[in-house]
């Protein structure tokens, strides 16, 4: 499997070429364009985080119930998919112990990636971001996507982010959400600071993106006319 990304960071797409007998798994609907011959079907995916369960959880998440196959019965079979939001891709190649991903950033994947649902804890639920995580395992391509550019962090003690700005980071990491000022009552409500933040620690990488998509929906929404 070849990964091309085009027309970064700003409306990246990906061109993915596969081998006879490839098989790519992607997020529902992100499919623009493919070779004529390519055989593409449905599926709740199978294995870790798959089935009916698996699918439900994705829909937690906000993701589609179902994800898509793409398979490719001969070489040279092209696939090109793109995000829903504006923004930038990564290639990411998968390895033990794995890589943490924000629910929303998974596009695509090799089917020997392994996809699996987790929790950030309840304080996330008054940040209004994601309360899911991917925990994604395994071997093989994955590929990010995020609103705005990605940028890479290299961490090697302790780092900060906020959550609204995480699109994946490296299980080799340990984190912790917690508040970003002093008070509680502040960092929940965002006053005088970035409400809650990430804290690593550890020797890894985190994937940023330059924009909050929480943030920007909150921007554009308070300039809608009402109903």
């Amino acid at each position: 499997m070849n990964i091309d990304i085009l027309q970064q960071p700003d409306s990246a797409i990906a061109k993915i070429t596969l081998s006879a007998g490839e098989e790519l798994i992607a997020e529902a609907g992100s499919m623009i364009a493919m070779s004529g011959y390519i055989n593409a079907s449905t599926t709740l995916r199978k294995g870790k985080g798959g089935g009916i369960m698996g699918g439900l959880k994705r829909m937690l998440t906000g993701e589609s119930l179902f994800l898509s196959v793409f398979r490719s019965p001969n070489s040279g079979g092209e696939v090109f998919l793109a995000p829903k939001m504006l923004g930038d891709l990564l290639h990411y190649r998968v390895s033990e112990p794995g890589i943490i991903v924000q629910a929303t950033s998974y596009l695509a994947s090799e089917s020997d990636v392994n996809i699996d649902l987790g929790w950030q804890g309840f304080k996330s639920m008054f940040s209004g971001e994601s309360i899911f995580w991917l925990d994604i395992s395994g071997q093989g391509s994955v590929l990010l996507s995020s609103f705005g550019a990605i940028y890479e962090i290299p961490v090697n003690g302790e780092y900060i982010v906020d959550t609204g700005h995480i699109v994946a980071f490296e299980k080799s990491l340990s984190f912790e959400v917690t508040k970003s000022g002093s008070s509680w009552v502040g960092s929940l409500l965002g006053i005088g600071g970035e409400g809650l933040v990430c804290r690593f620690k550890g020797k890894g990488r985190i994937f940023c993106q330059t924009h909050n998509p929480n943030a920007f929906g909150q921007l554009v929404g308070s300039q809608l006319p009402p109903k």
